[in-house]
């Protein structure tokens, strides 16, 4: 069999899957159960209660894709273009096609449970099976990205780990082909100064932990909302925007402020009195929509009332009312620091190197998931005011762990945070094949609060120095590999 005949015979094998795939997703959404009542949803939240035994964690990192030779961005179409590098990868690796109205924008790995996906700007993101241990987790991501380099290099492609795109205009980016983003994209810039900042030109690392109980998940939510300006501050690495210093040592977090209102932020009702299922439920009902998905194309509904719709009121599907899997899609549109589905979303940190993506997880593994580091967790930020925690929220990004909080600054309560997660990794007692516990991960960030400098501290170092207010070599040295 020739080259080009097997090449054609893969082509038509990987049509023929997408369009498997498409139906076979088209009939799970909509064969998702009606929603009856606000009780449904609250059950659709609660169903994420699991035993310790079956606690999981996923991590899922984003980072920017540019050319070698001149580090513009690589475009989606093209020889050497984002669908090739994805259509390479699928054919290598056997990953099932995610499609998007005839566009490939995904792939999923049938045996392992991860996927890629694009976000608007190009940017790729791992978004890891639910794993037991840190190490697991870690392996997973330093897998995928050098299996994912090993694709990319001979196309003259790499990867670059920060928070923010360091030089590329807004107006100098392509957008992927993704329906909703032509719904969110609009939207956004009616509602925020920074939305298509967030959509375009930012990364993130963050970490999917599970609950055992609605008081497990109340406790957990409330340590992680109030530390999560202190991971910030410690993962800070976004400190230049359009080839110069931008003023802020985490200018994705800053982004974050300006985007939309609505759906951003601390969230002060979930340290009130009451704070359960319903209360996020109450909260999540008043968030504007952005679209139902209905026979694989998405209907705009940007700032409808998701309480309407529960009444038969949206004015896109007069007299229909939701099902269950449009309400997951609706909460996955939330952007708060910490997100909950049927597990908590820790959403905080800028992405970084290899370790410094390992080291997300088990930061926050190490405070969560042993009860003794929860507890003193907790009793290290109980008595912070809402004024207190906003004020972390506003302030981080400009300043990182060198933001004064209660007469000390946040790299001293970042040393304090560290003990309890280390000591939380230790009593887990998870080891690898060297007898080597997770507590291990936390090594970049013992770093950063020994040596008072977070990674923007030191790339604008290099810049003002070394690099002569050149970003050329930033690509390299923030260049991700595992």
């Amino acid at each position: 069999m020739n080259l080009a005949l097997e090449f054609f015979i893969a082509k038509i094998q990987v049509i023929i899957v997408a369009y498997l795939l498409k139906e076979a997703l088209a009939v799970a959404q909509n064969s998702s159960a009606l929603i009856e009542g606000k009780t449904d949803l609250i059950e659709a939240l609660s169903r994420g209660n699991k035993p310790r035994s079956q606690w999981r964690i996923g991590t899922e990192h984003e980072k920017f894709v540019y050319f070698l030779a001149d580090n513009s961005q690589v475009p989606y179409d093209g020889e050497n273009g984002i669908k090739a590098l994805l259509e390479a990868t699928q054919q290598r690796f056997g990953l099932l096609p995610l499609m998007d109205d005839g566009n490939l924008i995904g792939l999923i790995d049938p045996d392992k449970g991860g996927a890629i996906s694009l976000e608007p700007g190009g940017q790729f993101e791992l978004s890891g099976a639910p794993l037991e241990t840190v190490h697991q987790t870690c392996a997973e991501t330093a897998d995928h990205l050098r299996l994912l380099n090993e694709i990319a290099e001979p196309m003259g492609i790499g990867f670059l780990g920060m928070g923010v795109i360091p030089t590329w205009k807004l107006d100098e980016i392509s957008p992927m082909p993704k329906a909703r983003y032509g719904i969110m994209a609009p939207y956004m810039e009616k509602v925020g100064t920074l939305g298509t900042s967030m959509m375009f030109r930012s990364c993130t690392v963050q970490v999917n932990l599970d609950f055992e109980s609605e008081a497990d998940m109340v406790k957990k939510l409330r340590v992680s909302l109030a530390l999560q300006p202190i991971a910030t501050a410690m993962f800070a690495n976004s400190p230049f925007l359009e080839g110069k210093p931008n003023g802020f040592s985490s200018f994705r977090s800053y982004i974050w402020q300006h985007t939309d209102d609505d759906r951003t932020g601390m969230l002060p009702f979930a340290f009130e009195d009451g704070m359960g299922f319903e209360r996020y439920v109450d909260y999540a009902l008043d968030v504007p929509m952005y679209f139902v998905l209905r026979n694989g194309k998405y209907i705009n509904c940007a700032g409808e009332s998701f309480r309407e719709f529960l009444k038969g009121n949206l004015p896109q599907l007069p007299g229909e009312k939701p099902l269950i899997a449009d309400w997951e899609d609706h909460i996955s549109t939330i952007f708060p620091e910490v997100r909950l589905k049927q597990f908590l979303e820790m959403r905080g940190a800028d992405c970084g190197s290899w370790a410094d993506i390992c080291a997300l997880p088990a930061l926050w593994v190490g405070l969560l998931y042993d009860q003794n580091s929860l507890d003193a967790a907790w009793d290290l930020v109980k008595d912070w005011s809402e004024e207190e925690r906003q004020y972390l929220r506003d302030e981080v990004p400009k300043t990182a762990i060198h933001t004064k909080f209660r007469n000390k600054t946040v790299n001293d309560v970042a040393k304090t945070v560290l003990e309890i997660s280390e000591a939380g990794l230790k009593a887990r007692a998870q080891l690898n094949w060297e007898q080597l516990d997770e507590s291990g991960f936390l090594a970049p960030l013992h770093k950063i609060v020994a040596n008072n400098s977070t990674s923007s501290d030191r790339l604008l170092k290099l810049y003002e120095g070394e690099w002569g207010g050149n970003l050329c070599r930033l690509f390299e040295d923030q260049r991700i590999s595992s």
